[in-house]
């Protein structure tokens, strides 16, 4: 094992000379973006491309996820965590992935607010995966818990922490200020090789912090992990430069690592959608034909009621959880991931197949959640005097950057102070959009200009608090950030996974 040290942690990538390799957003096709890189090669489109119709025959039967086996004593669960490479089955192909335990997509972890979560962790990825294009070490990982509300230092969620092939840690997540009723994930976080690594496999499993209330208690649960891949060769399709600056999106999407699995449900039914994007840079526009989607939870808990939508915006590494209220008729109903913005592609996700004896379940009028009375105060808070902090996405000759910094070099440091509120004002500088994520904290998204309307109107009125917020293409999202609990370093930053690999990340110092 080995912690960072400041140098080590903004040791120059690969592309710290490279600026000429990128091309500018604002029209290349999906198939010049896994081009070579060359900005010679490419001829830039003006009119928006016409939608593309994805729609796998109907796979197999649903399958949740599989659960992480755990020991508990008390309040304390233990489980073991180990990276390594293992062959899975993806639409018949056998795949050589990085995986956790084995599986993928990885085990569900299940744990209650107060808990202590012990993970022995072990790195068995060999070292014979090499350095990638960005010239960092494949086989060296870490842990990261996206989402959840626990410290940044020691032997919880720090980021800092490396492992080389074999070495071993114990990591310990106090629970006692996480909302329950929250959904979050554990995925990989070594800058450079981030999104390597979920490309290849470890796009992580569900972490899940039950509820607190009975309104939900007598529904269905069902988790959903969206995630899309490209196959080479029995591999997933190695990286090419033109990737880093547009994000690299699948030809594959998978649900549950299955491709278009098929749901049963009966007449009548409410069941309950956990739903995760574990894509590194593609966007899931959700919708589930001949339904409306009950939104009654965010990033960080429940909400106070559901509130209904017809489709639901999700960026990378965002969570929702959802009610369906069924159709009273039999048939066969398609979930949807919709065209939006440059991705001009409907794509077929899963199948519900309504059948059997109508049942007549009824959606709550109401959930009690203390995560969404504490938003609700947040949004009476008088924010006139709060510190105001300014953000920036950017590229810099091709390389990311936060506030015109690129991590790599020189850094875009925020110091905040514990027990303290600030206003983040965070902006997407140019043509794309990027996802922002910052760890410990969720915050209170006030306004969104830009982009989609229904993303802003949605997240900018209901009361739940996000740690992954998308920022349109020269929109402005205006957060008020509660900094609570736990002291550290940390970060925020894109979570286009290569845009987070090339420098568009900054530090977060809480004192």
């Amino acid at each position: 094992m080995r912690e960072l040290d400041r140098r080590e942690f903004l040791k120059t990538s690969a592309l710290a000379t490279a600026g000429g390799l990128f091309y500018a957003y604002g029209g290349v096709s999906e198939a010049e973006a896994q081009s070579d890189g060359h900005m010679g090669h490419m001829s830039p489109r003006t009119a928006k491309p016409e939608a593309v119709i994805i729609d796998p025959p109907p796979g197999g039967a649903y399958i949740e996820p599989p659960e992480m086996p755990l020991t508990r004593n008390g309040n304390e669960l233990s489980c073991l965590i180990d990276t390594r490479m293992n062959d899975i089955d993806i639409a018949g192909t056998k795949v050589n992935l990085m995986t956790y335990n084995g599986h993928f997509p990885g085990q569900t972890i299940r744990a209650k607010r107060g808990d202590i979560l012990k993970v022995h962790f072990k790195n068995n990825l060999p070292k014979s995966l090499g350095k990638n294009m960005l010239g960092h070490d494949r086989s060296e990982t870490n842990l990261h818990t996206h989402g959840w509300h626990v410290s940044p230092s020691g032997k919880a969620d720090n980021i800092l922490l490396a492992f080389h092939t074999g070495e071993e840690h114990h990591y310990e997540y106090d629970l006692s200020h996480q909302a329950g009723g929250a959904m979050s994930y554990y995925h990989p976080h070594i800058h450079g090789t981030v999104a390597d690594q979920v490309w290849n496999g470890l796009s992580g499993g569900a972490l899940i912090v039950e509820d607190e209330t009975p309104e939900l208690s007598q529904y269905e649960t069902h988790i959903l992990m969206i995630k899309d891949i490209t196959l080479h060769n029995n591999q997933p399709a190695p990286y090419k430069f033109g990737d880093y600056h547009r994000g690299k999106k699948g030809h594959t999407i998978m649900v549950n690592g299955l491709v278009h699995p098929v749901m049963s449900a009966k007449p009548g039914q409410v069941i309950r959608l956990r739903v995760l994007n574990a894509c590194q840079a593609r966007f899931i526009h959700l919708s589930l034909d001949g339904h409306q989607l009950q939104l009654i939870g965010t990033d960080s808990g429940l909400l106070d009621k559901p509130y209904s939508v017809n489709r639901l915006l999700m960026s990378s590494g965002e969570r929702v959880d959802l009610l369906v209220k069924v159709s009273d008729k039999p048939g066969a109903f398609k979930m949807y991931a919709l065209p939006y913005g440059n991705m001009p592609q409907m794509v077929t996700l899963m199948t519900l197949d309504v059948k059997g004896t109508k049942v007549n379940d009824q959606l709550p009028a109401k959930i009690t959640s203390w995560r969404a009375e504490e938003a609700i105060k947040l949004r009476n808070m008088d924010i006139r005097k709060l510190k105001k902090v300014e953000m920036y996405f950017s590229f810099i000759e091709g390389e990311g950057a936060m506030n015109f910094k690129v991590f790599d070099h020189e850094p875009y440091i925020h110091t905040s102070k514990v027990d303290t509120y600030e206003l983040w004002v965070i902006k997407a500088e140019g043509a794309m959009d990027h996802p922002f994520h910052q760890h410990v904290n969720p915050g209170l998204v006030l306004s969104i200009t830009g982009g989609d309307p229904d993303y802003a109107r949605l997240y900018s009125t209901i009361p739940g608090l996000k740690d992954t917020i998308n920022v349109p293409p020269g929109g402005t999202v205006t957060m008020l950030m509660p900094i609570r609990h736990y002291t550290g370093t940390t970060v925020f930053h894109c979570h286009i996974l290569e845009h987070e690999d090339i420098g568009m990340v900054g530090i977060w110092k809480i004192e």
